[in-house]
């Protein structure tokens, strides 16, 4: 029996909480996440698209296999502590 789908529309979810919760194959589209904090949470296989990352910050994570514009960004942090 396939899971029921929620729809959010044009919701104000600010200052929302959310803990065990699986968003698996949720998409987010036009949606601000400005000064949300993640933490303890797989984006394993995620796409990014078309998203403003200025002044994020990103701490004790496994970047492996994960590209910035097709680039390995363990390639990028490689080189740049080579220099």
């Amino acid at each position: 029996m396939p899971q029921p789908q929620s729809n959010f529309k044009g919701m104000l979810l600010a200052d929302a909480h959310f803990e065990d919760v699986s968003l698996k194959s949720a998409r987010f589209i036009d949606v601000n996440l400005a000064n949300a904090s993640f933490a303890n949470v797989s984006f394993l296989g995620s796409k990014f698209t078309d998203v403003n990352l200025a002044n994020v910050a990103i701490t004790d994570a496994n970047l492996e296999g994960m590209t910035i514009n097709g680039i390995l960004v363990t390639e990028l942090l490689q080189a740049f502590s080579a220099r």
